[in-house]
């Protein structure tokens, strides 16, 4: 691999084919210039920037963390079967090795541990991440002696689930668990039930909204289905095509946008599943 840029003693852009990587590892850029061949003895972590991602900018992202810490955080990721999302999306790995350093300091420090907002909501809407979350602070702790406290494991979660926004900044994520709950209630009244969010359909609903806002976020809503097929959905499901429209309201009231027939649509067919479970 050729060195293109050189961002500290630990981290470089490289060419790797056709490909431009980011490459990690204690003393790899030390005297090194573009042009050069990498040293491969020194490198620690190979991240590959997905979905049209600036590597120049994630590169220097990483480079403000300590590479041992990029060290730990990838490898307990790989432990877990987390490699892959380690490898496609550096902005995972700096967000939660970042996380740990700022965890670390604290336990050094003996500040009290952070209450995380919304705990129990993570731990029902987010079953699969709030597990993953978990074994990510049981490996780190295998790694760091147990220092890290249990709580950690709420903050990882929610690191996983924020990954699918394209963004660092986990009040996204806050305000769309908030918004979820929210949606959930506007069934539960409309319907006089009490939704059990571990079931299958209430799972699978929860997933479709984190797909929604998603989509929201890269304004790139649903907006393809035949107009019959929509009219059909509709029309088979009166009252849960108007909880969707409430629930779309809702969206717009707190999201700021305006859901295409097609997403409203898709909202009935998961609250008429919900509904009659």
């Amino acid at each position: 691999m050729e060195i293109l840029r050189v961002f500290n003693n630990n981290v470089v852009l490289a060419k790797d084919g056709r490909r431009e990587v980011i490459l990690t590892g204690r003393g790899l850029g030390f005297k090194a210039k573009p042009g050069m061949t990498v040293d491969a003895a020194k490198v620690a972590r190979v991240f590959v920037p997905a979905d049209g991602r600036d590597p120049d900018h994630m590169a220097q992202l990483l480079g403000d963390i300590p590479p041992e810490i990029i060290k730990l955080v990838s490898d307990a990721m790989d432990e877990i079967g987390l490699g892959g999302e380690a490898a496609q999306d550096p902005t995972l790995v700096m967000a939660l090795a970042d996380h740990v350093c700022g965890a670390l300091r604290r336990v050094k420090n003996g500040i009290p541990a952070i209450a995380y907002p919304l705990t129990e909501e993570v731990q029902s809407l987010y079953e699969r991440e709030y597990s993953q979350g978990c074994a990510l602070l049981a490996a780190l702790n295998r790694r760091l002696g147990g220092v890290l406290l249990p709580n950690e494991g709420v903050a990882f979660a929610l690191h996983l689930v924020n990954a699918g926004f394209s963004t660092g900044d986990l009040s996204h994520t806050y305000a769309m668990t908030g918004v979820i709950q929210q949606l959930l209630a506007v069934i539960e009244s409309t319907y006089g039930i009490t939704l059990d969010e571990h079931s299958v359909n209430v799972g699978r609903f929860i997933t479709h909204l984190r797909y929604l806002f998603v989509r929201i976020h890269q304004h790139e809503q649903l907006d393809r289905e035949p107009e019959a097929i929509v009219t059909s959905i509709v029309q088979s499901y009166p009252r849960a095509a108007d909880c969707a429209r409430r629930i779309a309201a809702l969206i717009e009231l707190r999201l700021g946008t305006t859901l295409t027939e097609d997403e409203i649509a898709y909202l009935t067919l998961h609250v008429a599943r919900v509904s009659a479970a």
